[in-house]
């Protein structure tokens, strides 16, 4: 099937965690994926492995936004997953470049990459899923920058449902609680022992949890749009 005959999926933060296994999943669904990261050697073995393509993306990066959009040419489902967390200060001790980071990755990388490819999803009438966090629902102490951000991804998720109904678009937001993935590694800087203590002794979910959502949601009819879907291990309540 040729690329413009086949739905096509379109991955960011792809080449490991939550991205990587959407994209298996979409792929084992019977969807030709897209996958874009920064890590492109590692992008790569995993498209190979799912009959997918791999292309570089910074989505910090306008024009590295822009670059990757000229090589999508179709794009019926978007899932902005690129995002993350660094740091775990209290707001009188908060680090301004971590914050300033937070919000580039999760709110405008959200915003830089929907908008490169919103003229192909309107055109296949296609789907937007934004992964967002129980961040963007909960506060919690020290999580105040990511929390802004993914609260940011929240209000941009409720916006897009609004104005881009007129336009047969699916929006939906995913929210996901504890994932074993490397998440903390991120958010700690490569501190394994700190990374670890956050998901010792606990109930996680996995990176394939929240791929299976995604596959779901993606999988449903063009007249159901799944608004928002929080996802917690059993033990964690919000």
């Amino acid at each position: 099937m040729s690329c413009m005959n086949q739905r096509t999926a379109v991955v960011t933060g792809a080449s490991s965690g939550i991205g990587e296994a959407t994209a298996r999943a979409l792929a084992a669904d019977g969807w030709r994926v897209i996958l874009g990261a920064r890590r492109l050697e590692r992008m790569e073995a995993i498209a190979q492995e799912i009959g997918g393509e791999a292309i570089a993306l910074d989505v910090t990066d306008q024009a590295s936004v822009d670059a990757f959009a000229t090589q999508v040419q179709r794009c019926d489902l978007l899932v902005n997953n690129a995002g993350g967390a660094i740091g775990l200060n209290p707001i009188a001790q908060a680090n301004v470049e971590e914050w300033q980071w937070m919000y580039e990755v999760n709110v405008l990388g959200t915003l830089r990459v929907t908008k490169a490819l919103l003229p192909a999803l309107e055109a296949s009438a296609g789907h937007i899923i934004n992964m967002s966090s129980i961040a963007g629902i909960a506060p919690y102490a020290g999580g105040a920058g990511y929390n802004a951000a993914k609260f940011g991804v929240s209000a941009i998720t409720k916006v897009m449902r609004i104005e881009l109904a007129e336009s047969q678009l699916r929006i939906t937001e995913i929210n996901p609680g504890r994932v074993a993935t490397d998440f903390s590694l991120v958010r700690f800087r490569g501190d394994e022992a700190q990374a670890n203590a956050v998901y010792a002794d606990k109930l996680n979910l996995s990176a394939v949890d929240i791929a299976e959502a995604v596959r779901w949601t993606a999988s449903m009819p063009k007249h159901m749009n799944i608004d928002r879907m929080v996802i917690t291990p059993q033990d964690q309540v919000i």
